[in-house]
């Protein structure tokens, strides 16, 4: 490690010990007691360390913390901050309570094997009190740790766990807390891809807004969160083993369009690839960049697209993978099954502009061979030619003429397939369009949009929403 990183993780477990009230446990399982070792290191730690431990045996693990499918999970550290907060506040509330507050570290992780190369994560918590006797509040993190050695991923899981519970104690903003979770360590050595914050301290905090943070941040390249509340979870709990189905969009607003040619590809997709319903995760993809709004975030008007995707049952994911071939190497790490990624003709034109692949080596070839070597398909719904009226299918695609035989192949192999299962009416049917009307007071924009959609824009003013004949 780096001095300065390691005199900065320091310092920061130094102010940690010497601030009297704060008084706690360390439970850690994997990568060894990492983080506790720090606040020994120090100095000063008996004035905050109540106890540590690592119940690294599984009988004693399940004795302790009752028995797991998974001891690498969220339930697991749950259950473990569960327990050792209980047993803190039964054991110390009447003899320190009223002048410490008092805090629960725990960890769960899986890092690298000596054996084999396994994925190495890790669930990161921390529960606390912000004053004596109070109601605790809570952060849990999931993070990837991609160091090559076993010892490498143990110092990084240190610096985290320091940085975690200094933002906790310190830092009142979230965002400001995510900021400084990479603090002290090398870029690319540790991923958070999930981050949720809980209780008094934390009350009038969206988590779908910090999963934002992660990535606009550069803490993760992408966050996933469910239709139900839009709670965000880990990629692996979703997609592992699982079919996968991505429609990339604005989503501002969900257009008859956007929803047909969902349906078209979905149709599609099950039927070549074998699979169920239950088989099969569909997301929306929002990019970082198509969700800015004039060089910056618009939080208000990313909160609107989620809950309009959520209110329509649908899976959101927020990537910064401006490139399909990205999106779709993240996406082969959780499944060996079949991935589909649908998109009109203009998305399927940019995919075949070799300014988007000059930083690559092997440019447009080695973009798209590291799109298709796991068997992905480009499911693409027609357009309409607003100059001749003629269809302009994946089939009728002119593209550069040098890259015309690769464009042929990759349709005589069915990489590219059409959606055939679609309504024409839709077809000119453009949410930019839509967006326009809608925000002029051209009530025309209502018969573009399902009926639950127009009715969410309506109560709730989203997109600039103005009613027709409003001044």
């Amino acid at each position: 490690m780096k001095a300065e990183m390691d005199i900065g993780t320091d310092k920061k477990a130094f102010q940690i010990n010497l601030d009297a009230k704060k008084y706690g446990t360390f439970a850690e399982i994997g990568a060894g007691q990492e983080v506790a070792r720090r606040f020994f290191h120090v100095g000063g730690a008996a004035g905050t360390v109540a106890k540590t431990m690592s119940a690294y045996d599984m009988t004693f693990s399940d004795a302790i913390y009752g028995p797991a499918d998974r001891y690498v999970s969220r339930k697991r550290l749950q259950t473990m901050l569960d327990h050792e907060y209980s047993l803190l506040i039964e054991r110390l509330d009447q003899k320190l309570g009223g002048v410490r507050t008092f805090f629960v570290f725990a960890d769960t992780v899986a890092a690298r094997n000596f054996k084999e190369h396994n994925e190495s994560h890790g669930w990161l918590g921390v529960r606390f009190q912000m004053e004596p006797r109070g109601e605790p509040s809570q952060i849990i993190i999931h993070v990837r740790m991609l160091d090559e050695s076993n010892v490498d991923q143990q110092e990084a899981l240190g610096i985290i766990g320091v940085n975690l519970l200094f933002g906790a104690f310190y830092h009142e903003q979230p965002e400001k807390l995510i900021a400084s979770l990479q603090e002290n360590l090398a870029p690319e050595r540790i991923q958070v891809d999930l981050i949720k914050f809980s209780g008094p301290a934390y009350a009038n905090v969206d988590n779908r807004l910090m999963s934002l943070q992660l990535v606009s941040q550069g803490l993760t390249d992408a966050v996933i969160f469910t239709a139900e509340g839009g709670e965000m979870v880990q990629a692996a709990d979703i997609l592992y083993k699982k079919a996968i189905l991505v429609e990339r969009g604005r989503f501002r607003p969900v257009t008859y369009a956007t929803n047909d040619m969902l349906n078209g590809a979905r149709s599609a997709f099950l039927k070549q690839s074998g699979c169920s319903d239950a088989e099969l995760v569909v997301l929306m993809e929002m990019t970082l960049e198509n969700l800015l709004a004039e060089g910056q975030l618009n939080h208000a008007d990313f909160l609107a697209r989620v809950d309009i995707l959520g209110a329509l049952g649908r899976t959101v994911i927020i990537s910064k993978f401006g490139e399909y071939f990205r999106l779709a190497s993240y996406l082969s790490r959780y499944t060996s099954r079949m991935i589909g990624l649908v998109m009109g003709v203009p998305s399927l034109l940019e995919i075949f502009d070799e300014k988007y692949y000059l930083a690559l080596e092997g440019g447009i070839l080695e973009a798209l061979g590291r799109m298709f070597k796991s068997g992905l398909k480009l499911y693409v719904y027609p357009m309409i030619d607003e100059q001749t009226g003629d269809l302009i299918t994946a089939q009728k695609l002119e593209v550069a003429p040098n890259l015309r035989s690769l464009y042929r192949y990759l349709i005589e192999n069915e990489f590219i397939q059409e959606i055939t299962d679609y309504n024409p009416q839709y077809l000119r049917i453009h949410p930019p369009e839509t967006l326009a009307k809608l925000q002029s007071g051209d009530a025309e924009w209502e018969t573009m949009v399902p009926p639950e959609v127009t009715r969410m824009i309506k109560d709730r003013q989203f997109f600039g929403y103005r009613a027709a004949g409003a001044l």
